[in-house]
């Protein structure tokens, strides 16, 4: 008899409860891993990835250096389209409250294996389960983005920051 009662109830909160995990809207780009969606208080990390950080510096095939933070950001800013429009379903929350999801263009592409695919994010795998292993494979075997040259993973270069 309660069994029959509480089914319901927690059916309900569970549905409610995944309801409000997905996220859409016009997406504003903050980096090459991080979006604000419209209307949406807090900012969205994109699962399973890591990009460079705004001031970190890569190389190019030439041994020329360059701010890959920002192509990074571009990247995504490009990926997600003119229309800005994203949908992102919540995996976790980050150390900073940030929401972290798997987002998707308008046009339903991964956004975070595309960013892998382009060389311009790493595969973060100490969080990925594996997602974006063959996108990551596929842009360093075209040297596309940071593959190009040579760069310091994102997160051993804000590690070796955090040391100074």
């Amino acid at each position: 008899m309660i069994a029959r009662f509480l089914f319901p109830m927690v059916a309900a909160f569970i549905a409610t409860s995944a309801a409000a995990t997905e996220i859409s809207g016009r997406a504003e780009v903050i980096d090459g891993d991080t979006i604000a969606v419209q209307g949406f208080p807090k900012r969205i990390r994109i699962y399973g990835i890591d990009a460079p950080e705004g001031s970190q510096t890569c190389e190019d095939r030439n041994a020329k250096r360059y701010l890959c933070g920002p192509r990074s950001a571009d990247a995504l800013y490009k990926i997600i389209g003119p229309n800005g429009r994203v949908s992102c379903e919540e995996m976790d929350r980050d150390r900073y409250g940030r929401i972290v999801a798997v987002c998707k263009t308008s046009s339903g592409k991964d956004i975070g294996e595309e960013m892998v695919r382009q060389g311009w994010a790493l595969e973060f795998v100490r969080y990925s389960d594996g997602r974006y292993a063959d996108a990551e494979e596929d842009a360093r075997a075209n040297k596309r983005g940071m593959h190009s040259g040579s760069f310091v993973e994102p997160w051993e270069w804000r590690k070796a920051r955090r040391s100074r």
